[in-house]
Formats: C-alpha cells, structure tokens, sequence
C-alpha cells in the first residue's frame, strides 16, 4: 500500500514538472521576429478553398519578409490541426518606427492576433469557424467552405465582424486594438508554435516571385490553397483584388531592416514563424520600444534622462542651500561659497595691518618733531 502510495506521488511530481517545463519553454520562445521600417500592405480579397476532409482547420494568409526582396504573400492553407488546439494567426504591428511581426501559435483557445480582420472566422477577435466537440472539429459552415458530403460534423452560426478593414498591422494608422483580459489569460497558456507544414508551406511562398508584393502589388496569383505547400493544380484561390491601393515602398529591404535590436537575433532570410507566447496580452505592441526601438529615439531618452537628473540634483542643491541659510547664514556661506568668504576675511585683516603701520608710523614722526 505505502508502495503504490509512492508510485502515485511520484507520477503526480513527474506530470507537474513537465507541464511546467512546458509552459515555460513556451514563453522563452521569441516575441518579435522581424523588424521593418515599411509597413506591409494590405490584405488581398480571395476565397477560401473548399476544406479537404474532418480535421483540417483553416490558417489565413499573411504578409510575410525577406531581406533581399521585401514583402510576400503566404496563401492561407487548411492544415491537419493538432486535437483540441486552435491556431491564433500571427500579425504585425508598428511602434517606435517600426513594424514588428509576432508570430501565429497553436494553444487551447485563440488568442490576441492584433485586431486584423484575416476573415473565414478571423473577424479580429476570436475565431468563429469551428469549435473542437471531444476528439472532433465542428465547422461552422456560415463562415467556412465546407463540403457536407465529406464534412458531416458542421453547425450554422452567425458570426458578426464589426472590423470590414483590410489593414494588415495593429496600431498607430492600422487596427488600435489592445487585447482583452480574457485574450492575456489565453496568452499564459502553454502554446505550440507553427507546424513543419506550416513553416515548409512559408518557405516555399518565398521562392515564387509571383508572391512578391513588388511584382503582384498586393494582388497575389496564389491567395490560398487547399493544402500546404500546393501551389498547383484546380484547388487554388487566386486575389480577387488587393485590398488597398499598392504603394511601392521609398527604402529598399535591406535599408528598411534598420539596426533595431529584434533584427540583430532574427531570422534574416524569412519571417519567423517559431511561436510566441505573447505572454502579457499585447507586449508584442511594445516589444520594439522595450527592445530598443530607433537607435536615435534611445539616445534621445538618455539625454532627456540624464538632463532630468542634473535639473533634480540642481534642485535639491538649491532647496538644501536655502534651508542652510535660513537655519545658519555663516555655515552656508562656508559650505557654498567658501572663496568669496576667505576673500571677506582677508579684506579687514589686511586693513588691520595698514592700520598699525600707520599707527606707528605717527608716533615716530611726533617724537622727531619734539627732539626738533
């Protein structure tokens, strides 16, 4: 009995453990991969491919970076998703000069992804395209192409997106959103960062120049597929339209990588779709300012710091200075101005000393006179 007594004690340490290397592995994991001075564009207009079969679970399309050509598009995929996990689209956003790319995770419940309305159940907040029933993902089929015949587990809900904006980052001239309490309380959970397929299926998008947002203008040729990495064959989607205007960005991608600090640790060759914790709820909002931001706007911050200080200690000086002199003139004097007191000082002994030469001086004269 004391044996498997023990036995269970020990199973229960073990299983605590893991969970807690879990969660922590999690959150070490980076928050911002990539930082730019050009923002991306604007989300393409397209439609979603037919989902192939039970278990697939739609992750949208997204603007991602290269160093050597700039911004391309990564078409939105059905992935077989992980049992009872739900994907948070990653997302960008601008602060301090910078647009930061967070990376997309899988977790338990969807978390804070910016506010971007990617749409097919990504409205900005939540996701409303399906929902996990036990072992088995139910598609909500008022926002998800799903073919009954081959998907059985469906249900019809109406999802209201209240965010119609085809804008691609959270922030200053984007999406001003801040995530809710409940999104921080998602954000602490244990996460899974980006499947193979998901980071295979990023890879290749980087090696078709159709993608490129230099040669599509926002409109790409592959909006989405069907399944990760097939870029041909009848089950594409292609941009119906580019969600805003193309505005060809001044800097070239090498000068728009700047000498933020999140740069220095990234991976220079793509956006980095590790995973992210996004412990906090919207850090990754602040993370350029946190990291460093604009090596400039940091030494300006110095400077006013360290002005600050000087006018603090100029302060206290001159109030310990007035309350001396109240309390005891002469102390004040010896202690803020010491050369001008010696100075007083050295003024009436050497009168003194023209005083007693002159007095001597007088008798003298007086006695030779009466010898006269």
């Amino acid at each position: 009995m004391k044996r498997s007594v023990r036995w269970l004690v020990l199973g229960v340490l073990i299983l605590s453990v893991s969970v807690l290397s879990l969660s922590t592995a999690s959150y070490a994991q980076v928050a911002v991969g990539v930082s730019v001075r050009v923002g991306p564009p604007a989300l393409p207009v397209y439609a979603q491919p037919i989902c192939p079969g039970p278990g697939y679970l739609w992750t949208p399309g997204y603007w991602a970076w290269r160093d050597d050509d700039g911004y391309y598009w990564v078409p939105g995929t059905w992935v077989v998703a992980p049992v009872g996990m739900l994907w948070t689209p990653g997302y960008w956003a601008f602060s301090d000069g910078f647009y930061g790319w967070h990376a997309g995770y899988w977790g338990p419940h969807v978390g804070f992804y910016g506010g971007i309305n990617y749409g097919f159940g990504y409205g900005g907040v939540g996701f409303g395209g399906g929902e996990w029933r036990g072992g088995g993902f139910f598609y909500n089929r008022s926002v998800t192409n799903v073919n009954v015949t081959n998907v059985t587990n469906v249900y019809s809900r109406t999802v209201i997106v209240n965010n119609t904006r085809n804008v691609s980052y959270n922030g200053p001239g984007g999406i001003g959103m801040r995530p809710t309490r409940q999104e921080e309380a998602f954000a602490r959970e244990p996460h899974r960062a980006a499947l193979a397929a998901q980071s295979q299926h990023e890879r290749a998008a980087g090696r078709n120049r159709e993608l490129f947002a230099s040669e599509n203008h926002g409109r790409p040729a592959i909006a989405a597929t069907a399944k990760p990495g097939e870029f041909r064959g009848p089950h594409l989607e292609r941009a119906r339209a580019a969600g805003e205007p193309y505005r060809a960005p001044k800097l070239s991608p090498r000068e728009a990588r700047g000498q933020s600090p999140s740069n220095r640790g990234a991976d220079h060759h793509g956006t980095d779709t590790r995973g992210t914790d996004n412990r906090g709820g919207n850090r990754g909002f602040d993370a350029p300012a946190r990291n460093g931001g604009n090596s400039n706007d940091r030494v300006a911050r110095l400077g006013n710091r360290e002005a600050g200080n000087r006018e603090q200690r100029s302060s206290r000086d001159n109030l310990r200075r007035d309350n001396v002199s109240r309390d005891n003139p002469s102390r004040d004097n010896q202690r803020y101005n010491p050369r001008p007191d010696r100075q007083e000082k050295a003024g009436p002994q050497r009168m003194e000393r023209e005083n007693r030469a002159q007095g001597k001086a007088e008798p003298k004269r007086d006695s030779r006179e009466q010898h006269r």
